[in-house]
């Protein structure tokens, strides 16, 4: 029997087969969870359904995270199919194209409001609706971030400020949600080549830099990142909670 065979999970965020959500998603999966996921717009929904099906999934729903009805039809689609709710996998964030490059200085209003929206409100949003679902079944909540939500990172930019409060939103949602006996962590994952950091400008010089100089001389995988996923969404972190775990090859213990 798997770790997490009988528990129910839903996936925000799978783009293509080379996304970390999608990762965390087979690992899951293997270990017996049944996995609901939400697409947003037709491109993805093309992407997100058959790698869905592939693992048995029933569940594949439309959610833009900006729209609040789409959120809450999501959640009442749950409730009516499983009845409560195990786990949340966020994997979202979005920033304009131009916000991506040059200074941090130039970034536009409308940009930044973007930015914080899709990238940290929304995983608000949806532990709003998630939080009734997992009462009493001792649920579990994670969201990806970035070092750059600490350090400056070139043309990282808005979504290194986004990151930054995606983070402390965990931990006033595990401070909120603990006393319920759910959990929120954050996995500050290294630099993988994904369809959303190669929207970085200067992409392969981070991940140079991180290959040259962190602890373990390579990259991270989206594999790397499953394996926490799984520790933190199993009752083997069951004390665990608010926390930033990082997935980086050791890149943020070095100095100079």
């Amino acid at each position: 029997m798997g770790l997490l065979e009988g528990k129910k999970g839903v996936i925000f965020g799978v783009a293509n087969e080379r996304s970390i959500a999608w990762a965390i998603a087979q690992r899951l999966s293997s270990e017996g969870m049944e996995l609901a996921f939400t697409y947003a717009g037709e491109a993805f929904e093309k992407r997100v359904t058959p790698l869905a099906r592939s693992i048995g999934s029933k569940i594949i729903l439309p959610c833009d995270v900006t729209n609040d009805g789409q959120i809450d039809a999501v959640f009442e689609t749950l409730k009516k199919e499983w009845g409560g709710l195990d786990a949340l996998v966020h994997s979202l964030a979005f920033a304009k194209k131009e916000e991506l490059k040059g200074e941090f200085l130039s970034t536009s209003r409308e940009g930044f409001a973007l930015a914080l929206d899709v990238s940290a409100y929304s995983l608000v949003a949806l532990v709003k609706r998630a939080a009734p679902l997992m009462e009493g079944r001792g649920g579990a909540v994670i969201t990806l971030s970035y070092y750059g939500s600490e350090k400056v990172i070139p043309n990282y930019n808005v979504m290194g400020v986004a990151k930054a409060a995606l983070e402390a939103s965990v931990r006033y949602l595990a401070a909120d949600l603990g006393p319920k006996g759910i959990r929120v962590n954050t996995i500050s994952a290294g630099p993988v080549k994904t369809l959303a950091a190669m929207g970085i400008s200067g992409f392969g010089d981070i991940l140079g830099s991180v290959e040259a100089k962190a602890p373990l001389r390579r990259n991270i995988t989206q594999e790397d990142v499953a394996g926490t996923a799984l520790y933190l969404l199993s009752p083997l972190s069951s004390g665990v909670t608010g926390e930033i775990i990082y997935v980086d090859s050791g890149y943020n213990v070095i100095g100079f």
